[in-house]
């Protein structure tokens, strides 16, 4: 059984900042590129980052680039979101997800291109 479980949200300042992790189970992660996307009520789920299979490549929307990174671990079956300089508007639900890699540097963002989703956290931005 395939089960991404995300941790790390939490609630914080403005220009604070959060680590998000997501550890994988029941597949081989090293096979799967990951992503990182996140949702607010009433809203449809948008791209925040992903990364290669090989770690090789990775994408970020336009909103978090110079503020947010990607990063995984193959050994340890987990990828990461480091999040700095939040602002109000990274209020979010925030949820990670495994793409088949058919490349080891294929990453694609539409939502409906992967295959397994975490349950999501929550990260609360006050100002």
């Amino acid at each position: 059984q395939v089960q991404l479980v995300e941790s790390g949200g939490g609630l914080v300042q403005v220009g604070g900042s959060l680590r998000l992790s997501c550890e994988a189970s029941g597949l081989p992660f090293s096979s799967y590129a990951m992503g990182w996307f996140r949702q607010t009520p009433g809203k449809e789920r948008r791209f925040v980052a992903a990364i290669s299979r090989n770690s090789g490549y990775t994408d970020l929307a336009d909103s978090v680039k110079g503020r947010f990174t990607i990063s995984r671990d193959n050994a340890r079956n987990t990828v990461y979101l480091q999040m700095n300089s939040l602002k109000p508007e990274d209020t979010a639900d925030y949820y990670c997800a495994a793409q088949v890699g058919l490349t080891a540097t294929m990453i694609l963002r539409p939502p409906t291109a992967y295959n397994y989703w975490g349950r999501g956290t929550q990260v609360t931005v006050s100002s």
